[in-house]
């Protein structure tokens, strides 16, 4: 069975995070959506809400799991027996942090990534951008995941 990890901050998991996940079910028999839990990041949603909105997306799809982790994503992926580690990329700079990361991960436990380019219409589409226009009570409906409920 081919089990990968896609982690991340998700705050919030947008449609370009969706995508990810989308086009690596095609490849892999179950993705678990691992959030990152990272004390010195300030987070709009609390976690136990970015586990609740994602979990909620998926509910009807036994092959995506949802899990947070406070420990390095290599070692979480040892935890739940990944294989593989997705991760999506929007630009140059994305592939070069990627790369090494990737690097590091395969020389420590052996655990390949698959890098994933984002769809040309979702290059413009980060978290960061999303909770900018969140915070000017801007209708962010186009940017997330259709279903996905951000109260």
């Amino acid at each position: 069975m081919r089990k990968a990890i896609f982690p991340g901050t998700f705050d919030p998991f947008t449609i370009g995070h969706y995508s990810v996940v989308e086009r690596a079910l095609t490849f892999m028999d179950e993705i678990i959506i691992g959030i990152g839990i990272n004390e010195n990041k300030n987070t709009y949603f609390p976690i136990e809400k970015r586990e609740e909105m994602i979990r909620n997306l998926y509910k009807d799809n036994p092959r995506i799991k949802v899990m947070s982790y406070d420990c390095l994503t290599i070692d979480f992926a040892q935890q739940v027996e990944a294989q593989f580690i997705v991760r999506g990329i929007r630009t140059v700079k994305d592939f070069e942090y990627e790369e090494t990361i990737a690097d590091i991960n395969r020389k420590l436990a052996g655990i390949e990534t698959i890098l994933l380019f984002t769809e040309p219409e979702l290059t413009c589409v980060s978290s960061t951008i999303v909770r900018e226009l969140l915070t000017y009570n801007k209708d962010i409906s186009q940017f997330i995941p259709e279903g996905m409920e951000i109260n």
